[in-house]
């Protein structure tokens, strides 16, 4: 195991403990910043050791699983210090995160993996079904609430959150269950390279713990360093006068970072299964086990709750999803899907801004 890679979580913990509930000026923005960027790259490092001994798709599942418990706590977190202007901060950091996995992640995996190997190949099997239960949990979570007329507004009542939360978990669940158990070999790479890692022998038993622990190190300094920086970013898009949502896509932005570095390594070694599994799984996870924390703790604490997306958001997510179907509903992909995706994460970007 790399030195560098035991080194980093230790000292990415060490800052986060430095700077904990401390005000942060210029200087320790900048060491937060690279301290946070040193843990997703260590984490990428640890979850693609346990990949490589427990196989594919588990591997993908415990990376996807933890980086959604960063976003889950991350959300709880800013939505009770944050008050009740933190209202829509789960809607927009969940809207964010499959904006941007479906448009940012798949398109640069796309992109970067075409011009590398011209022609991707993947399953179909894996990757429809995948876009199916998300494209429904979608709907249900963030589309939905704006049309209920229990409650006024893009809200839904308690005895609505409830049903909403067990749907969203027990979809999640079937999903797990399909990828790992029942059809494990519809998420098995179709076209692998003959590289040195498609053949290095597995890691031991010792080296896998071991890795274990270091990943849990590296994401808690993840999801604390983030919190960190939070006061800091809400005060930079207050400042900048953009949208509060703005907020909810530079934490997405963040807690993706380890999926996305694996997912564009993936691609580049011409596994796009492998990219799909962790893209299309790390949004499964996002809305089919964030909400439904999000829900509980709304419930228990009291806090209100808007989950329904405005208009544009709206259309932008159909898009998206209708988009994403196409690129999917093929068992191949060039330059040009890749292109599209990015294209619609643009759009994404620039309408959040200036809306």
């Amino acid at each position: 195991m790399p030195a560098w890679s035991l080194a980093l979580p230790v000292l990415a913990a060490i800052v986060l403990a430095t700077v904990w509930e401390r005000p942060l000026g210029w200087a320790l923005v900048v060491l937060v910043s690279v301290a946070l960027i040193a843990a997703v790259f260590a984490a990428v490092h640890h979850a693609e050791v346990i990949a490589l001994r427990v196989g594919e798709p588990f591997g993908t599942l415990i990376l996807a699983l933890a980086v959604t418990a960063i976003e889950a706590s991350l959300v709880v977190t800013l939505m009770i210090s944050g008050g009740e202007a933190a209202t829509a901060l789960a809607r927009d950091t969940v809207f964010a995160t499959v904006m941007i996995i479906c448009n940012g992640v798949v398109g640069l995996c796309l992109l970067l993996g075409a011009l590398r190997h011209h022609v991707l190949q993947f399953k179909v099997e894996g990757t429809i079904p995948a876009l199916a239960a998300l494209a429904t949990l979608v709907v249900l979570t963030l589309v939905l609430p704006r049309y209920t007329t229990t409650t006024p507004g893009p809200t839904l009542s308690p005895g609505q959150l409830v049903f909403t939360g067990v749907i969203a978990i027990t979809m999640y669940a079937v999903y797990v269950f399909v990828q790992t158990i029942r059809h494990r070999d519809y998420f098995l790479s179709a076209g692998v390279a003959d590289d040195d890692e498609a053949h290095a022998p597995p890691p031991t038993a010792t080296a896998t713990g071991l890795a274990l622990v270091l990943l849990l190190v590296a994401l808690t300094a993840v999801v604390g360093l983030a919190k960190s920086l939070a006061p800091d970013i809400e005060a930079g898009v207050q400042a900048l006068g953009v949208p509060h949502a703005v907020v909810g896509i530079v934490i997405a932005v963040l807690v993706l970072l380890p999926e996305t570095v694996a997912a564009v390594r993936a691609a580049l070694r011409n596994r796009m299964q492998t990219s799909f599994n962790l893209a299309l799984g790390s949004a499964l996870a996002t809305i089919g086990l964030t909400i439904p924390v999000v829900a509980a703790a709304s419930l228990i604490l009291a806090m209100p709750l808007a989950l329904g997306l405005p208009a544009m958001e709206t259309a932008l997510l159909v898009l998206t999803l209708f988009i994403t179907s196409l690129t999917l509903a093929q068992s191949r992909a060039t330059v040009l899907q890749g292109a599209v995706h990015l294209v619609l994460l643009a759009v994404f970007l620039f309408l959040a801004v200036v809306p």
